[in-house]
């Protein structure tokens, strides 16, 4: 099954906001970072999300004419594949992305990004419910609301409608056996 990553709102609109903390940015990094590196290893496209919302002026940070709506600093660069703009939680709600997957062949979503209670977890689910594979990386980070800090503690498991189960947390696992489950963990498979 052809896999891709979906980053959502890695962007430096955050750092523009009052609640945004750089607490938890090294470690969103480093491991956003090495997530990014695995699938550019081994061929997985990744697509990237960005959140625009609010009043088109460049005082809005979430405004394309701000300038802000762009990747974090810190990431490693890449080409994606495609990039949309959502403006609701979900990055499959009127963005196109569903479509273009379909068009890809694209069976299984990895979802990483920022913002853990609000657009991971909804897009997570809303792609199980679409009838994806997903496998929900809980090594993205809630850079400022400690209510995303304490569900990013905990293992994400979804059974979607269709039977199909978003669950971590995920590790990179480029020499273990496909299909290896530990109990307390998700290896990814990143194979093709």
């Amino acid at each position: 099954m052809k896999s891709c990553l979906v980053l959502i709102d890695a962007q430096e609109s955050f750092r523009q906001r009052p609640y945004f903390t750089a607490q938890d940015l090294p470690a969103y990094v480093a491991a956003q970072n090495a997530l990014i590196e695995a699938c550019r290893k081994h061929g997985v496209p990744i697509v990237r999300v960005f959140h625009v919302d609010g009043p088109k002026t460049a005082e809005n940070p979430f405004a394309l004419e701000s300038g802000h709506v762009k990747p974090l600093k810190e990431l490693t660069a890449f080409e994606p594949a495609a990039t949309f703009y959502k403006s609701r939680h979900s990055a499959l709600v009127g963005t196109g992305l569903d479509v273009w997957l379909t068009q890809n062949g694209i069976g299984r979503l990895i979802v990483s990004g920022i913002r853990t209670e609000q657009c991971c977890e909804t897009t997570t689910r809303h792609a199980s419910d679409l009838g994806f594979q997903v496998d929900y990386d809980r090594g993205h980070a809630d850079l400022g609301h400690e209510a995303g800090r304490r569900l990013g503690a905990h293992r994400r498991r979804h059974q979607g409608a269709h039977g199909n189960r978003a669950e971590g947390p995920l590790r990179e696992n480029l020499h273990g056996a496909a299909g290896h489950r530990p109990a307390r963990d998700r290896r990814l498979n990143l194979a093709p």
